[in-house]
């Protein structure tokens, strides 16, 4: 049945319901990190025996994995087009300078957090609104987009077929997308979601023996997987009970694994995360595979694996190494109003280097690596059985001419 002019279809609807509401459940988490797990972490005042250290303000750092995937889910609610994901990483950088100027102000208890979480669905909410309005200044029956390509001629479920890109390439299609979601916006969201997930139950504190600490990365770490398995399968085309049931699977195995991660020591946590994410990773890009490769399957994952395998942490180190180089997280400290980190340990911040080598793996994988070339996938066909590029030649367009028949 044809969805009627000014309506959006349900699937996209339902897409933008999960993807706000995850960013909402994201700002639950921020503001319980602000006023419950923030004071945990903050020494009784300058005289304190327990002066700040490394990884003393953990609940930092969870807040602003949180505040990614408010970003995340909002990036999700849009499909990953451009109105929405321009106002959501505007809205993410607005929220951590927030998130500065709340912590100067030092809140707890229960009114706060109630406070701060209705402040952040008002943002949220306002962001989603500018999104929907820029969809429809641009032609956009609600918050999705016609087929990329459209006939302008063609009503929503017509006859017509879409035009074929004029690049032609296997990437242009792919970011091309399915009911106008952008899938390259959405295939790197979910592998920062996923490198970000990591860097959530890799978060430790001096003694790691806080009671909130383990319960608070674990929670922090299944939303950040829910968004990067929600945006996998929101990337694939035609998607059909195997796809599902491969995307519940990679959430199973995740969930297991985050809390098989945690219960490791410290010291030991890096391979068993390592391991994790390229399982993550290597999940993300077969569920978000447009279609059959021109290689074999062993060679395909001979390169991904390796790669998968070491990029995320290689690249959150040297952007560790980057921020200790830099005084970023003296000075979000020092605004903050908390103690300075002593006894020489470098003040970094794990949560953003964790973005940046999120970015870093997506910019990787949503190219094609080496060795692994996709086939050119095949032109659309009519309902005749002619191709897109052979209708536009001929002037069919599947659906047989009215009111016409064979002169005698």
């Amino acid at each position: 049945m044809p969805t009627p002019p000014g309506h959006a279809p349900r699937p996209v609807i339902r897409l933008a319901a999960v993807g706000t509401g995850l960013a909402g459940v994201a700002v639950v988490c921020w503001a319980v990190g602000m006023t419950r797990w923030q004071p945990l972490t903050e020494p009784a005042g300058p005289w304190s025996e327990r002066l700040p250290g490394a990884h003393t303000y953990w609940a930092r750092d969870l807040r602003f994995l949180a505040l990614v995937a408010v970003v995340s889910g909002l990036v999700l609610a849009g499909g990953g087009r451009r109105s929405w994901a321009l106002p959501a990483v505007l809205l993410g950088g607005a929220a951590l300078a927030a998130d500065v100027a709340v912590d100067r102000a030092d809140p707890t208890g229960p009114g706060a957090t109630v406070l701060l979480v209705a402040a952040g669905w008002l943002a949220v909410g306002i962001t989603a609104t500018l999104g929907v309005r820029r969809d429809a200044q641009t032609g956009v029956d609600g918050p999705i987009h016609r087929a990329t390509g459209a006939d302008p001629g063609n009503p929503p479920g017509g006859a017509g077929v879409a035009a074929p890109d004029s690049r032609g390439g296997p990437a242009a299609r792919h970011r091309a997308g399915v009911a106008g979601r952008d899938r390259t916006m959405l295939t790197g969201m979910a592998i920062v979601a996923a490198v970000s997930a990591l860097v959530a139950v890799l978060t430790r504190s001096p003694t790691d023996r806080e009671p909130a600490l383990g319960p608070a990365t674990l929670v922090t770490g299944l939303l950040l997987l829910t968004l990067t398995v929600a945006g996998a399968l929101a990337a694939v085309s035609g998607r059909g009970r195997a796809r599902s049931a491969a995307g519940c699977a990679l959430a199973a195995v995740g969930g297991v694994g985050l809390l098989l991660v945690r219960l490791v020591g410290p010291a030991d946590r890096l391979l068993p995360a390592a391991v994790l994410g390229a399982v993550l990773l290597v999940g993300v890009t077969s569920l978000t595979r447009p279609g059959p490769d021109a290689v074999p399957a062993w060679r395909r994952y001979a390169v991904l694996v390796p790669v998968t395998l070491v990029a995320p942490l290689a690249l959150w180190y040297v952007a560790l190494l980057v921020s200790a180089a830099f005084p970023l997280g003296a000075s979000l400290t020092a605004l903050a109003g908390n103690s300075p980190v002593g006894g020489g340990d470098p003040d970094v911040l794990p949560a953003l280097a964790g973005l940046c080598a999120g970015l870093g793996t997506a910019l990787l994988l949503t190219r094609p690596l080496p060795g692994v070339t996709r086939r050119p996938a095949a032109p659309p066909r009519c309902a005749a059985g002619t191709t897109a590029s052979t209708a536009g030649r001929t002037g069919r367009t599947g659906s047989p001419p009215t009111g016409s028949g064979r002169r005698r």
